[in-house]
């Protein structure tokens, strides 16, 4: 039996506002595996940078609260403005970086650091320029970029097998079996199963799961030219990057192009939400890219103009999430880390065959398009950029030395 045809994106215009009618039991769970893949893949890292910087239990709260509400908010507005899946999130290199730079660091003064660079993504959106530099990028090494970065996310399902092999296989052959009869239901019924067998087996661990409603912190900013240097300016670097440019480029990637969600909007309007929240601990939210492509593929909604309600179900959750702060850490805690990593796998197992389908369609692109997947897939990290923008300029180099025409 084929699969149903999806509707033709680029002729897609927002209809009435639908948000109940177009819910549905995979845009639920498409939001909250969406969620719980952020969070548990590096909310130990606000952790790890806060408590090196000396910060208060207090402070490092208010800051995951504040990037909670800043995303959620975000991610719920402009779902339902654009009527795609918009999906925000922190930025994770961003965290990476301040482990080293923010013990070094004045808390004020890092805060200020963040306000400036919350000031630049702004203007990048403003400006407008953004968007016609993300038309440029050929479509084949768009996707190739997509498969590239949920590659390590895919595999890692393989890894765990390794030490959780019972948990792992019961899930995957319970995804295969519920797949093949009920396909729309093989997300949510392989995280139950998991959940099941997590506690079959003894893996589910409460012992520590406590509930406790955060509170803003709210720290006066300070500028100086060293934190600039040192916080500022990488974070927007970072940001733009390894979050933003391959966050639209997942968008673009399953179909969502400029005239359905322009990227330029996208950026100013996480630009603000980045300076209101800064004061409270934010180091800034951006566009996803892994965890929108849980909202965008296949598995969130077999119709794609109704995707959007699965990264609306995704703020929802960001915003319970953040309300209650760390807390949220321990509640992840009690699920096996295999658990986790297993179902967010499964989940892009469909945008990865997408994004690798579509980049070897065109034979003018593909061997750039190969050149971008291979460098994204591996991970390299120089200058504290990430593999998704170096990916991104090999295959961009590799198109146009093969491809120009000689004189």
């Amino acid at each position: 039996m084929s699969a149903p045809s999806s509707p033709d994106l680029k002729a897609f215009r927002p209809g009435p506002l639908r948000p109940f009618a177009d819910t549905s039991v995979s845009t639920v769970v498409a939001g909250f595996v969406a969620m719980m893949t952020g969070y548990t893949s590096s909310l130990v890292l606000m952790f790890q940078a806060g408590e090196a910087a000396h910060l208060s239990a207090e402070q490092i709260s208010s800051w995951i609260w504040a990037l909670s509400i800043g995303m959620a908010v975000c991610t719920i507005g402009l779902s339902l403005w654009f009527r795609a899946p918009i999906v925000v999130a922190w930025s994770t290199p961003g965290a990476a970086l301040l482990i080293s730079s923010l013990p070094h660091v004045p808390y004020a003064e890092a805060i200020g650091a963040y306000i400036v660079c919350a000031l630049l993504l702004t203007a990048v959106g403003v400006s407008g320029w953004f968007d016609p530099l993300m038309k440029r990028i050929p479509a084949g090494i768009a996707a190739a970029l997509l498969a590239g970065i949920l590659f390590e996310i895919g595999i890692e399902i393989f890894r765990a097998a390794q030490y959780q092999t019972p948990l792992v296989l019961t899930m995957f052959f319970a995804y295969l079996v519920i797949k093949r009869y009920l396909p729309r239901y093989a997300i949510v019924a392989t995280l139950l199963v998991g959940i099941a067998a997590a506690a079959v087996l003894g893996l589910l661990d409460f012992s520590h799961f406590h509930v406790a409603v955060a509170k803003p912190v709210f720290t006066m900013p300070a500028f100086s030219v060293s934190a600039i240097v040192s916080i500022g300016i990488p974070l927007f670097v970072v940001a733009m990057a390894s979050q933003n440019v391959p966050g639209v480029a997942v968008l673009r990637a399953d179909g969502y192009d400029h005239t359905v969600a322009p990227a330029s909007p996208l950026i100013a309007t996480t630009g603000l939400a980045s300076l209101v929240l800064a004061p409270f601990g934010s180091h800034g939210v951006n566009l996803a890219a892994i965890t929108a492509a849980i909202c965008t593929g296949p598995h969130a909604h077999e119709n794609p103009t109704k995707r959007y309600m699965a990264a609306v179900w995704g703020g929802v959750f960001y915003l319970i999430a953040g309300t209650f702060g760390a807390t949220i850490a321990a509640l992840f805690a009690s699920f096996p880390k295999a658990l986790v990593v297993s179902i967010a796998a499964l989940a892009l197992f469909g945008s990865i065959m997408s994004g690798l389908t579509n980049a070897m369609q065109d034979p003018k692109q593909r061997e750039a398009a190969l050149v971008t997947f291979m460098v994204t897939a591996s991970g390299l990290t120089l200058l504290s950029i990430g593999a998704a923008f170096w990916g991104l300029i090999a295959g961009a180099i590799t198109q146009f030395v093969l491809n120009t025409r000689r004189a």
